[in-house]
């Protein structure tokens, strides 16, 4: 049963996850983290993070990982199978109508009126993300880290990866273990 959820949970992403990777990962955080729980909002963050440092479509990246964790070898190709299938489908038969239609006005508003729902998508896990990080870090370092992530990445222009490396290892190295904290094994 297992491997069928994993099928339908990454199914419903790549049928859904219209726009790429950006408007799939709200959809992959619901379905492992609220729908089926196999993932915490911290290990989804920590899988978002990595994912994002590493070459490659993001979907795909987290289905595949998301899938081993969840059920082995297996569930890797499964999840990975689930994703790419419609996408594969749904391009072929779309991009055959629309190149059809590409001239009406009823196609090009389709297109244009995604937009904003995607943003919108992206928004609410951002919020999701800030909170999570107030409750961790506190509100002043999460504001830092909010100013400094958006002067890197828009007025700099430094690429994401580098960003998300440079905070994983600021991380790792300045991480102490407060008193009375217990050693939590990494899976």
């Amino acid at each position: 049963m297992k491997q069928w959820h994993l099928f339908v949970a990454f199914f419903r992403v790549g049928m859904l996850g219209y726009g790429g990777g950006p408007a799939s990962i709200p959809l992959v955080h619901k379905e492992v983290v609220e729908r089926y729980k196999w993932l915490s909002d911290d290990d989804f963050s920590d899988i978002l993070a990595l994912g994002n440092a590493l070459p490659g479509p993001i979907a795909t990246k987290m289905a595949g990982y998301i899938g081993y964790r969840v059920g082995g070898y297996l569930g890797m190709v499964n999840a990975v199978i689930a994703t790419i299938f419609p996408t594969i489908v749904l391009m072929v038969l779309l991009l055959t109508v629309l190149n059809a239609y590409r001239e009406k006005p009823w196609v090009q508003g389709m297109a244009s009126a995604v937009v904003p729902v995607v943003g919108v998508m992206l928004g609410v896990l951002t919020w999701d993300f800030v909170k999570k990080s107030k409750k961790s870090l506190g509100w002043k370092i999460t504001i830092v880290l909010l100013a400094g992530s958006v002067l890197l990445l828009s007025v700099l222009g430094i690429h994401p990866a580098i960003v998300i490396g440079a905070m994983l290892g600021y991380a790792l190295l300045s991480r102490t273990k407060p008193e009375g904290e217990k050693q939590v094994k990494a899976s």
